[in-house]
Order: C-alpha cells, then structure tokens, then sequence
C-alpha cells in the first residue's frame, strides 16, 4: 500500500541539508524584499522566476511591451549580483553574435598573428533572449546547447560557461507579422512559459508614481551565485512520496491526444501533449516550491499550482482548438479537473 503524503514528511539527510533549506526559504523572502524597490506587484511571475533559479532551468516570458520584462530580470540580476546580458533578438542576428567568434589579433611585442576567441553575450550568469522569435531558426538554436549543456562550440573548440547560468527569453504576443515561432522542440526546454500581465488599478497607479519619480535603490546581497548552486543541489533532495511523483505523471500522460487516459477536449482539440520533460519539471519546481514554503516534502497542490505555467507551452492545440478559441491554458484547466487527487491526498 503506498504511504499518504502525510507520512512522506521526511528529513533531509542532515542538519547542514536543513540549515540550507531555512536559508533558501529566508532568501527568497529577502529575494523578494529587495526587488519590491523596483518591481511593482507581479508576485506570480517573481514567484515562477524564482522557482526557475533554484531548480536551475530556464523560462519564456510573454507580454505585451511596457510591463518590465527586462527591467525584471535585470533587477533580478543585480540583487543577486550576478553578471546580466541582454541580446536583443533581431531578423539580422546572426549565431555568432551571441556565442562569439574568433578574432585574429596581432601580439605587440613579437608581432605574430594569433587566433583568439572573444566571448560573445551568452557568456554570462543571466541572459535575456529579448523578443527570441523575432530571429530565424539558425540564430534561435544557437541557444540550445548553451540552455541544455551549459557550454558553447565554436570552431570545434568547447566552452564551458560559468555557473550558475540561466536563459530567460520574452516574447512579443502582438505584432506577430515577420516573426519565427519557436519550434516545439526548442519551446520545451524552458521549464516555465510566464505569462506577465497588467497590474491591477492600484498597482498600475504605484508603477507610474514610483517610475515618475527619481529612483535610485541600493540593493543588499541577500544570496549568492554559490548559493544558488547550492540550492539546486538540494531541490533534487528533498522526497516525493509516489502518489505525487504518479499524479503529476498522470496529468501529463493525460495531455497526449492518443493515452488511454486523454480526457474528450484533449482528444478533439489537442494535436501534441506533454513530454517526459514536463513531469520532470512538475516533480522539480514542485520540490521547490516545497522547501521555499517551508515544507520538506512535495504535496499534490506543489504539483497543481505550476500544471499551468509547465503545459502551456508544450499543449499544441489544433486547428479546430484554433477555430473555436480554445487555448492550451483552457485545456489545462479542464486536464485538472479531469485527473482526480488521489484518495491519500483527500
């Protein structure tokens, strides 16, 4: 019989494992503090970030403009003090300007001629792939081996970059004409698609009373780039008993037009569900979401609550979904009343 989530409260393997585990949770809160100097509301989108850093993924971001994409994540990076890079993503972009290339250079004193390799903007701790499907396909896979290997190759040659590293790609919802929609293999590398929206009333007027003001903040160093590392290693610690880590299978498995499992709108207006990856990501940010809420187990509401930004972007709806304005959020929406929480979670 397998054990409820209730008796999976299980330590973690030492008193140094629990330490950290405090530490990650009072620095997100420190995290958060620090970038209500800048950042107006959007505590959904902070948190989805947030979870991208400690499991050490990488995330899509889609809004329309003026809602600080950029100025998100580049406030994010100077709190965390590590070093930012912005690449403006443009028809002309070629693979090289963002990977680097070699450069012949002349030496002073002996007056030979030598390659040497000058590091392109990938080469940073957090990079912002502004407006990513705004460069054709060649440009946009350049980022594939750096997302998922955390290292480059030019001219056979292999770089490794410095961690921790993260990509964080925005989006244009609007003005879609000349753009390159990303493929869904490249689309399933990021573990979140975030969707950023309007504020509220009342935040909206905070957002145009403090930017219409002189703002000039000092941010305090509440975590390190080697604590983040650090926290990554410990996500993958912390126990899932096998009722979550079967659920959030299930909903996945229940994504794909062609399971057994599929409810009715999944078979009429979905073409593509879910891969190995989404569960993957489910099970990982679930742990983090665990230890930044202070818990030291997963539970089906971990699971639940990041179904949405996980599967919005690897649900490919069809063309009768298009017709009928159908989207892949609606269709999580209906995954997640359709996959019932197990009895042990009642």
């Amino acid at each position: 019989m397998n054990p409820s989530v209730s008796d999976q409260v299980v330590d973690l393997e030492s008193p140094d494992d629990i330490g950290l585990a405090d530490r990650m949770r009072e620095g997100r809160e420190r995290i958060v503090r620090e970038l209500k100097k800048v950042i107006v509301g959007q505590d959904d989108v902070v948190g989805q970030i947030l979870l991208t850093l400690f499991v050490g993924g990488n995330s899509l971001i889609v809004g329309v403009p003026g809602l600080a994409k950029t100025l998100l994540i580049h406030t994010m990076a100077k709190v965390l003090d590590l070093k930012f890079s912005r690449i403006q993503f443009t028809p002309d972009l070629m693979p090289s300007d963002i990977t680097g290339t070699d450069l012949v250079q002349e030496d002073a004193t002996t007056g030979r001629r030598q390659m040497v390799f000058a590091p392109g903007p990938i080469f940073a701790n957090i990079v912002l792939a502004d407006e990513i499907n705004r460069t054709p396909p060649k440009t946009q896979s350049a980022l594939l081996e750096a997302m998922q290997e955390h290292r480059v190759t030019i001219q056979g040659r292999t770089y490794q970059l410095a961690e921790p590293f993260y990509v964080f790609a925005t989006q244009n919802p609007i003005e879609l004409e000349g753009t390159y929609p990303l493929p869904e293999a490249q689309l399933d590398r990021f573990m979140f698609h975030i969707i950023i929206d309007h504020p509220p009333y009342d935040e909206e007027i905070d957002v145009v009373r403090t930017t219409t003001a002189i703002l000039a903040p000092e941010f305090n160093r509440p975590i390190s780039g080697e604590d983040l590392i650090a926290f990554q290693r410990l996500v993958r610690k912390v126990p899932v008993a096998e009722p979550v880590m079967r659920h959030a299978l299930d909903i996945v498995r229940a994504s794909r037009p062609k399971d057994s499992t599929a409810p009715d709108i999944v078979k009429k207006f979905v073409a593509f569900g879910g891969s190995v990856r989404a569960a993957q990501y489910l099970v990982l940010g679930g742990k983090a979401r665990a230890l930044t809420s202070g818990r030291y187990h997963v539970s089906f509401e971990d699971i639940r609550a990041l179904a949405h930004p996980v599967l919005r972007h690897r649900i490919i709806t069809n063309f009768h979904a298009q017709s009928e304005g159908v989207t892949s959020d609606d269709v999580v929406d209906r995954l997640l009343q359709a996959v019932p929480l197990p009895r042990s979670g009642m």
